[in-house]
């Protein structure tokens, strides 16, 4: 039987009790002010400091704390959000940005200049545009309280978009003294300069966050709200986090007003989501996410790029994509390559790898032929996240059809996201592989696409390395236009199906859900600015 199916079946026998409700519900906090937001995440941000992983539940949880520089909006334009403006001189090579009146920390410290630098400085050690950014700096310094002054080697345009990007890893502004934590281990506190502050005393690991509204946050004065840019005014005094991992119990808690938003209901619950008047059912992500395979390439057997060739060679995204989206074609698309589409950098070039017929048994000869010995594949998987386990069980099962020795490790997903950093073999907490999606904004292009880099030690977790990879990117960046970057979109794609740094998997829309007593969705991803209540 299918997963799907048999979650289908098991929601169905469910569903007739927990969402018509006549067994009695688990009983959740209800909030006892209207000015109380309730959300139910993906999952549990099990590691606080979003610095030390790419999950977007993470990021999602870093910009209720902390604020940014600069900010994108619905289009994509990056506008100033922390700083009053900058100015450009040297031919590009020299930026001075002012930051804005009244920017304070939640411990009630002023933000200054060194703090920026500070921040930045760990940002760029963990992030791959970041990186980018800082093989061009000669100096980033703090002239004084209120300037941050940038002496780059040759011009960058994209600064300001590489400190407002939307994506993982995300420029955050924290106290210097948290900054200077090693970017490998997560700071102690969780001082913000954001619209929220962050309850540690409330703090339940794997049940509930909780997060007040900073009386010291002084908004942006213009502009109006869009993704990450204009003011960011929080109209709730609270917000919590209930972190459900059964589905049906999250979509029960919805429907009898014990929660207010659920970030990702599953598909199968989404036609009785949409039949009930008191809730919207949106789609706040048209770009949508792209289902990833990550190899871990310093381990066998994904070591060896013909194994990895291989095994691409057997994936069918329309089997991924409909394990998580259903039959419902308008909720995913297969045929999907290296870039998301939607950007000038997609491309068809190779395609044929991903789109032919598919044949296990001469992939799974091609895998024996490439050196296959039979050693043990750890392939991680979250069992409270259900997205991640969907496309988890399929590969699963299709690592079986092609003959690995597969063990298949089941854990909580803040378990997942500890042992994605273990370099070590399976017998030692190590991994061979796990699924995982990103944002399709991060994958338009090389700026922000993580699992498209090919620096080995200073990839994100998987460890790709690529020589060639890595010149296309660096031309990508000083590609005279967009023609020119469509070009070098080709040959990194035709690149990336030689060294399989990743498998695509497809994308699929995620909807949300929530009342419709709460106004002032922001589009693009979970955040609780502007959003109010009834």
């Amino acid at each position: 039987m299918r997963r799907r199916d048999l979650l289908r079946s098991t929601l169905g026998a469910g569903l007739g009790v927990a969402l018509g409700s006549t067994l009695p519900m688990p009983r959740l906090a209800r909030a006892q002010a209207s000015r109380v937001l309730r959300f139910v995440p993906q999952a549990d941000a099990a590691i606080l400091d979003p610095m030390i992983t790419t999950g977007l539940v993470n990021r999602n949880h870093g910009f209720l704390i902390w604020d940014t520089l600069y900010g994108v909006d619905e289009k994509f334009e990056v506008q100033p959000q922390m700083v009053a403006g900058h100015a450009v001189e040297n031919d590009g090579k020299l930026w001075t940005m002012t930051l804005r009146d009244g920017l304070k920390f939640h411990d009630g410290e002023p933000v200054r200049g060194r703090d920026v630098v500070a921040s930045l400085k760990r940002w760029a050690s963990r992030d791959a545009f970041g990186n980018s950014l800082f093989n061009l700096v000669d100096e980033v310094s703090a002239p004084d309280d209120k300037t941050v002054r940038w002496r780059l080697k040759s011009p960058f345009p994209l600064l300001p978009l590489a400190l407002g990007k939307v994506g993982a890893i995300v420029a955050f502004i924290m106290p210097e003294r948290l900054a200077q934590t090693d970017s490998v281990t997560p700071v102690k506190e969780l001082i913000g300069s954001g619209p929220f502050k962050f309850q540690a005393d409330q703090h339940v690991p794997g049940a509930r966050l909780v997060y007040t509204r900073f009386d010291g946050y002084v908004p942006r004065p213009e502009g109006t709200p869009s993704l990450l840019a204009g003011p960011k005014i929080a109209h709730f005094d609270r917000v919590e986090w209930q972190v459900i991992p059964d589905p049906a119990t999250a979509a029960a808690a919805l429907q009898q007003g014990e929660i207010d938003w659920w970030d990702q209901p599953i598909v199968d619950l989404l036609p009785k989501l949409k039949g009930n008047k008191a809730l919207n059912v949106e789609l706040l992500d048209p770009i949508g996410n792209v289902g990833v395979l990550r190899f871990n390439h310093t381990q066998p057997p994904f070591d060896n790029p013909a194994i990895r060739r291989a095994v691409l060679s057997a994936i069918s995204q329309k089997e991924f994509m409909s394990a998580v989206a259903g039959e419902d074609s308008s909720l995913w698309r297969d045929k999907i390559g290296f870039f998301a589409p939607g950007g000038n950098m997609a491309n068809d070039v190779g395609m044929d790898a991903l789109t032919g017929p598919r044949d296990i048994a001469a992939a799974a000869k091609a895998i024996k032929d490439a050196g296959y010995k039979g050693e043990k594949v750890l392939l991680m998987a979250p069992g409270d996240f259900p997205v991640i386990g969907q496309m988890s069980e399929v590969a699963a099962d299709l690592f079986r059809k092609l003959g690995f020795n597969l063990d298949y490790a089941a854990m909580d997903w803040g378990s997942m996201l500890r042992r994605m950093g273990n370099r070590e073999t399976p017998d030692k907490g190590g991994y061979s592989a796990f699924c995982t999606y990103s944002a399709g904004v991060t994958q338009l292009n090389p700026s922000a696409h993580n699992f498209i880099r090919g620096s080995g030690d200073k990839a994100t977790f998987g460890w790709a390395k690529s020589e060639k990879l890595e010149q296309l990117r660096d031309a990508w960046f000083a590609a005279p236009d967009a023609a020119a970057q469509a070009r070098i979109g080709v040959e990194m794609q035709k690149q990336c199906f030689i060294d399989v740094p990743y498998v695509p998997l497809g994308v699929f829309y995620q909807p949300t859900a929530y009342k419709k007593s709460l106004t002032g969705m922001l589009k693009g991803l979970p955040l609780f600015w502007n959003v109010r209540g009834a």
